[in-house]
This record gives structure tokens, C-alpha cells and sequence, in this order.
């Protein structure tokens, strides 16, 4: 049965060009998967939506399998992939939480992207099984890339038109409460603080590498960007990207992403 979030995503959303709008979160993510994906790698994208990380990293030399819980994304990526003239080892029409059913063999991957799934799935324990399922992928060593939506994100889109917002309480208690049904619009998700997105990661197999706030300085500012040349743009993504793992900057960024490696560090590391 087709569930809330996969409809929304098959008939409502376009998400090809939401990162084709949203630069800055778009392109810092890529300087990360640039710095910590290095030569050619095998890679499984969670949740990765039509594929825009999928084929950029497939253009890099990369393995890449896709998966995704949308049919229509799953479609598309495969026609943007002959498009952008890169293979996709495998697209998979398939849930976060069941990745041992679609993939069966574990620790098989250099790097897994967790990009979507854990700001989708509002109860604790999706999340957890979601992020456990993605950790059992990776290979020892491997790089896992996880994405969140920040709590302050809702108060931060409303900003950006600083058009009649309605009630502040319904911004603010996402601060309090995270969880979105679809009746408040977008779709089901779940937004957190910095905190909380980080005690989840703590509580597996992990050793953080990085935690960033991907938009910071730019949040907001996707029209101005594209209306600059391409040097002056480059500059300020290049800006935001030196900015991003700024512990002070994080509550101006709607998305946080969080590069871990599998296995615990130890004392002697």
C-alpha cells in the first residue's frame, strides 16, 4: 500500500528541482562528498530521490546504487543518469527501513548517503532502525552522509518572504516538538536541533568526521544567487563552505549533515 510520503513524492513533489534551486545546500554537500569519497568508490544512496548525488557521483567514477522510496523518482533518475551519460550500477524502488531485503549482503559499501529517510520518519525508533540498516551497509571504515532538518528551518523559510506567517506558536513549537504531519504542510517529517541529531549518531558504530550546517550565511538568499555571475557566486558558496562547520552559524541553516565513519576511535587512533 502506497503510504503518505511516497504519494506525496510520486504526484506532488519535484524534488529534481528543488536542489537545482537550492544552491548552497546543493553544492557545500558536494565539497563534503569531494573531501571524504575519494577514488572510486562503491556507493549506496538511501533515499536519494531522483539522484542528483547519485549521478554527480557517478560523473566522479564512482559505483553507485540508488534507492528510494518514490517509483516516479526511481524513474527519473534513470532517465537523468542516460541524460547526464553515467551509469547507475542499480536502482532499487525500495524502503530505508528494509535495506537488508533489497541488498542482502552487508558491509559492501565505501560510503552510504543517508539523505532523506531520517527527516522523514517521525517516530524514534524508524529512525533508529533506518540509520542501523544504513550502518550495516558500510564497509569497516566506510563514510556514512546524513541529512536533517533543523527545528529553526519552518521560522527560516517563513523569513525568506517575510510575508504574514499566522501564528508564531506554530513556528516556535517545532522547536519543542519536531514532527510534521502533511495537513501542516510539505509532508510527514521530522525536524531537530543540533543535539538531538547528533545522540542519534552517538548511539551507533560511528566516529563523527564532521557536523555541518550546509546553507549558514546563505540560507535564504537562492534567488540572489542565481541572479550573480558565476565568479561572484562561486565565491560565496566557496564562503558558506568554509563557514559551514561552524558550531555558531548552525541555527542559521535549515538542513545539518553529518559525516561519520564506521567504527568507534579509540584512545591509541
Amino acid at each position: 500500500m502506497q503510504n503518505e510520503i511516497e504519494r506525496f513524492y510520486d504526484e506532488e513533489y519535484e524534488e529534481w528541482e528543488r536542489l537545482a534551486w537550492h544552491l548552497p545546500e546543493f553544492e557545500v554537500t558536494k565539497r563534503y562528498m569531494d573531501q571524504y569519497i575519494g577514488g572510486h568508490k562503491k556507493v549506496l544512496d538511501v533515499g536519494g530521490g531522483p539522484g542528483r548525488y547519485s549521478i554527480y557521483l557517478a560523473g566522479q567514477g564512482h559505483e553507485v546504487t540508488l534507492l528510494d522510496l518514490s517509483g516516479r523518482n526511481i524513474r527519473q533518475a534513470i532517465d537523468k543518469a542516460q541524460e547526464a551519460g553515467v551509469h547507475l550500477d542499480s536502482c532499487i524502488h525500495g524502503n530505508a527501513l528494509w535495506l537488508h531485503e533489497y541488498l542482502y549482503k552487508k558491509e559492501q559499501f565505501d560510503a552510504v548517503l543517508l539523505m532523506g529517510p531520517l527527516y522523514h520518519l517521525s517516530r524514534e525508533e524508524d529512525r533508529r532502525q533506518a540509520l542501523r540498516e544504513a550502518v550495516q551497509m558500510l564497509k569497516p571504515g566506510g563514510v556514512l552522509f546524513a541529512a536533517f532538518i533543523s527545528g529553526y528551518a519552518p521560522v527560516l523559510a517563513a523569513a525568506e518572504s517575510l510575508a504574514d506567517f499566522g501564528s508564531a506558536d506554530r513556528l516556535l513549537r517545532y522547536l519543542e516538538d519536531g514532527a510534521n504531519d502533511e495537513m501542516a504542510g510539505f509532508t510527514t517529517a521530522y525536524f531537530c536541533a543540533e543535539e538531538e541529531a547528533r545522540g542519534l549518531m552517538a548511539g551507533e558504530d560511528l566516529t563523527g568526521l564532521a557536523f555541518a550546517g550546509v546553507e549558514n550565511i546563505l540560507c535564504g538568499k537562492e534567488r540572489q544567487l542565481h541572479e550573480l555571475d558565476q565568479e561572484t557566486r562561486d565565491k560565496w558558496l566557496d564562503l558558506a563552505w568554509r563557514l559551514s562547520g561552524d558550531r555558531k552559524l548552525l541555527g542559521m541553516s535549515q538542513h545539518f549533515l553529518y559525516i561519520g565513519r564506521k567504527g568507534r576511535k579509540t584512545d591509541e587512533e
